[in-house]
Order: structure tokens, then C-alpha cells, then sequence
């Protein structure tokens, strides 16, 4: 699975074919229904839902172990803007790629997609919470946090420069510091 998640990061669930997965995991053709009997379409949400566990866990990598929300968040935004300079704009997250192109024409791969969304609003909650933050803005913040970079991902990598990203980035901080010293924070 993890060569058809480097495939539908880079080139989208439409844009990346069987074929291609299949080589690219070094499999015989066969074995992708016999694994995955519903098709592309099964094993497209079986890869979100691993791979959407896996960019889960930056939560605990930058936000968790932050003195405070806002050095957490900067960490996280500039170590984005390193990976799309590193990776020349292909690695962005795969999530809101397949999110984007298939919403509307594919409920197996919504679901999966809005499964994955939902666990990073619990996880990121989770973690701003340890802040101080109450349930509601802890729960705000990581939404404002999960759309500003996954917007910042779509600008980036078309304009190819990572100006949205520190852009937003500001943005998501902004929010932090405001919800941070509300009077339900304190």
C-alpha cells in the first residue's frame, strides 16, 4: 500500500493506474483483486485511511511535545514548507488530494477521507487541549490549523513557492494566540 499511497500523493487517485501500482509495488496485476476484490476504488480507501493514520501522528511529532501552541505550530508550517522544497512540490498530503477529486463521485473514498479529517480534528484537539484550551476552541484551533495547511498545500504546489504555506501558517498562529488568551482559555 505504501507505493499506492506515493502514487495518489503525487498524481491524484484519477491520475494514477493500476498498472502503475502494481509495478510500482513489484506485484502481479491478480493480486491487487485478490487483496483488494473492490478494486481501485478499495484499495484507494484502504491507503487513505493508513496513510491518514500517518500524517495523524504530526500532531504528536510537532504539537504535543511544543512548549506552547503557537512554537508547536510554527514547527509544523515551517517543516511543511521544508518537505514541498525538498520533494520540488510533489509531496503535499494525499488526503486532500483524493479529498478533492473524488468527494463528489465516489462515497467509498469520501467516507475514508472524512473518516481520516475527523480523526485528526479528535487527535489535534486532543493535544491543544493539553494547552489549557477548552474542548470547543482546542477542537476550532485544529480545524483552523488542518485547513490552513491543507489550502496552503493546493496554493504551494500550484504557484510552486512556499509563500502560502508561511502565510498561513501566520494565520494559524494568529488563532492560537487569540484563542490562547480568551477569557475561556484562562
Amino acid at each position: 500500500m505504501l507505493a499506492s499511497a506515493e502514487l495518489f500523493r503525487r498524481n491524484g487517485y484519477t491520475g494514477t493506474g493500476l498498472k502503475q501500482i502494481v509495478t510500482a509495488a513489484g506485484a502481479p496485476f491478480g493480486s491487487l483483486y485478490h487483496f483488494f476484490p473492490g478494486g481501485k476504488e478499495q484499495l484507494g480507501a484502504e491507503v487513505i485511511r493508513e496513510s491518514g493514520l500517518l500524517y495523524g501522528e504530526l500532531f504528536d511529532i510537532f504539537i504535543t511535545p511544543a512548549a506552547d501552541p503557537v512554537s508547536g505550530i510554527e514547527d509544523a508550517f515551517a517543516g511543511a514548507a521544508v518537505t514541498l522544497k525538498e520533494t520540488d512540490y510533489a509531496d503535499a498530503c494525499p488526503i486532500a488530494t483524493v479529498a478533492l477529486e473524488v468527494a463528489s463521485t465516489s462515497e467509498p473514498l469520501r467516507k475514508a477521507t472524512a473518516e481520516v479529517f475527523n480523526a485528526w480534528i479528535d487527535r489535534g484537539t486532543k493535544a491543544f487541549q493539553r494547552f489549557g484550551l477548552s474542548e470547543k476552541d482546542a477542537r476550532k484551533l485544529t480545524i483552523a490549523v488542518v485547513t490552513s495547511l491543507e489550502g496552503a498545500f493546493v496554493l504551494s504546489r500550484s504557484l510552486r513557492d512556499v509563500e502560502p504555506v508561511a502565510v498561513a501558517g501566520e494565520a494559524a498562529v494568529a488563532t492560537a494566540r487569540q484563542l490562547m488568551n480568551a477569557p475561556e482559555a484562562k
